[in-house]
């Protein structure tokens, strides 16, 4: 990472992803498993920007989403396609960010701590493979900004 942790708390959101995306450059090896890959990403994230919850959850061979590598309390462990937040952007294969998750239909609730969360699909070869998903226990916390440097981060596979 180019910044110390002491140093994080003085950048900006902006700057903290550009920091994020050039220490993911620097740590996805292709010649490791995609586990280790998101499992470094997941704390990256974590480190930076100390959100209260945030992984990954892949495609499994039953075509559900399994938990993968995440920073955080437990989590649900299988997810079924088009449920909740993360299985409506695995079937949409697109990026969504909700403000409140009490309010959005189907909201898996793993734990009633989240109030918002974003969800940003993984592809390869144009098929979704997974989904980052990163929960706040603040309401509205993700934005434009997020969805486009996450989006961003999640190309780098």
């Amino acid at each position: 990472m180019h910044e110390t942790l002491s140093d994080i708390t003085n950048l900006s959101k902006e700057e903290r992803y550009k920091e994020v995306l050039i220490s993911a450059r620097g740590l996805i090896d292709p010649n490791c498993s995609d586990t280790a890959n998101l499992a470094n990403i997941s704390a990256l994230l974590k480190t930076y920007f100390n959100f209260w919850w945030c992984g990954f959850y892949l495609v499994n061979d039953k075509q559900q989403l399994e938990l993968g590598p995440f920073q955080g309390p437990v989590a649900c462990t299988l997810i079924q396609y088009g449920k909740g937040v993360c299985g409506t952007s695995w079937q949409r294969g697109e990026t969504i960010i909700v403000p409140n998750v009490h309010e959005f239909e189907g909201h898996i609730a793993c734990s009633s701590a989240s109030n918002s969360e974003i969800v940003v699909p993984l592809f390869r070869d144009n098929k979704v493979i997974g989904v980052l998903d990163i929960d706040s226990e603040h309401f509205n916390h993700f934005d434009e900004m997020d969805k486009h440097y996450l989006e961003a981060l999640v190309k780098l596979f």
